[in-house]
């Protein structure tokens, strides 16, 4: 990648312009409390270099999937307050995106202050799939930067998005690669280039086709992928395996078979649990009790049992496959995490990866989630994504909307 970074941007000068910045605010709310600021935290460094710089900071952002028209619990204004909190700026909210409030706040502005416009997703063009409508979206949010603005793409959660303030706007202001998505990118990199071997991958999550995309391009680069979390049961099952009650999603049994099959020739070892927990219910308080992976139906609770985590042996055997990488990518969490009774897999991988002397990758969206639900710090690993989505459709090999039109 040839983009021209955000300190080339400070070093020609922004003391009075209007820098236009797409973040990442995308963060998780229990009504109007943020449950996670790790996207808003990550977001700060970028906000402040220009801001002491004295640019007049323009972010735009989204949280959740609105329907292209104001909702009041997608609203950008917890996680501006959190960013208030956490900054040592002017931290401003417009009541809309491109209409009188912002126009107004824009032009009062002064260096060094940042105005956050409010959620882009209120405005059904910014994921049109009409160019034209997309376009026309940008221009309003240009015009905000008057005649010498310039455009700073920081959210790395978005890149992977041809939206209208990820990567129509670059086409339109000079545009420079923010320091969030240059690491990001520069971390990525190191997980599919000169990768440093034994190179392990930990793929969780609920479905196994949100991960098959990854599983393919990783056969013949990863050395071993551990495979946890409800994706688990669709690979028992392709080994012949019943899984009682458990997530199934019987339409990709033939694909994973047919994986199973190619990663030997690949080079490529997949490790499956040996036990997991099945429980009587899904819920927090369920009966629940440890079965070997090829006897799911012979636990107490029989047909209806349900797997929500790998049990102990398999935890071990996973934290021993990462005690000897040097490379660790790990993405989805090994069971339902959020119950404490469901969690001990989980706890188990993140344990191992902040005792490895491996590099270590934490793929964002639930997995950060999980980290930080179970007590443990972001500096305890190489680096935690801000950008799950993102993550997984480069590691698919997949062009990224919002990095290819930063290339010069």
């Amino acid at each position: 990648m040839t983009s021209h970074t955000l300190n080339e941007l400070i070093a020609e000068g922004v003391r009075g312009r209007y820098i236009l910045v797409r973040s990442d605010l995308n963060v998780p709310l229990d009504g109007s409390t943020v449950t996670d600021d790790g996207r808003i935290k990550a977001s700060l460094p970028v906000l402040k270099k220009l801001s002491d710089a004295g640019a007049r900071v323009l972010v735009t952002a989204h949280l959740g999937r609105p329907k292209g028209a104001p909702e009041e619990k997608y609203s950008l204004k917890p996680a501006a307050a959190r960013l208030a909190e956490l900054a040592d700026f002017n931290v401003q909210l417009a009541a809309d995106t491109v209409g009188g409030s912002a126009k107004e706040l824009a032009a009062a502005l002064q260096d060094g202050e940042i105005l956050i416009l409010e959620n882009v997703r209120f405005d059904a063009r910014e994921t049109s799939k009409d160019d034209a409508e997309r376009g026309a979206f940008a221009d309003e949010l240009v015009a905000l930067t008057g005649d010498n603005g310039a455009f700073v793409d920081d959210a790395f959660g978005a890149v992977h998005r041809k939206h209208a303030s990820v990567y129509d706007v670059a086409t339109r202001l000079p545009s420079y690669l923010g320091d969030l998505v240059h690491t990001e990118v520069e971390v990525l990199r190191k997980l599919t280039a000169d990768t440093q071997r034994p190179y392990v991958v930990v793929l969780g999550g609920s479905k196994v086709s949100d991960k098959l995309a990854v599983i393919d391009n990783l056969l013949g680069k990863a050395d071993t992928i551990l495979v946890g979390g409800g994706m688990l049961f669709t690979f028992l099952a392709a080994e012949g395996h019943k899984v009682a009650g458990s997530l199934l999603e019987e339409d990709q049994i033939p694909v994973v078979q047919d994986y199973l099959k190619r990663a030997a020739d690949a080079g490529t070892s997949f490790v499956i649990p040996t036990d997991v927990v099945v429980a009587s219910r899904f819920a927090a308080d369920a009966e629940h009790e440890v079965v070997r992976a090829d006897a799911i139906e012979e636990s107490s609770f029989g047909a209806s049992g349900i797997g929500l985590d790998i049990g102990p042996e398999s935890a071990s055997a996973f934290a021993a496959q990462i005690e000897g990488a040097k490379t660790v990518f790990w993405n989805g969490p090994m069971g339902v995490f959020e119950f404490e009774a469901f969690s001990s897999g989980t706890r188990a991988i993140a344990q191992a990866l902040t005792d490895t002397v491996a590099f270590t990758v934490v793929g964002g969206g639930d997995s950060a989630a999980a980290v930080r639900t179970l007590g443990f710090e972001d500096s305890q690993f190489g680096h935690i994504s801000t950008g799950g989505g993102a993550s997984l459709e480069y590691l698919e090999g997949k062009e990224l909307p919002g990095l290819s039109v930063l290339d010069r």
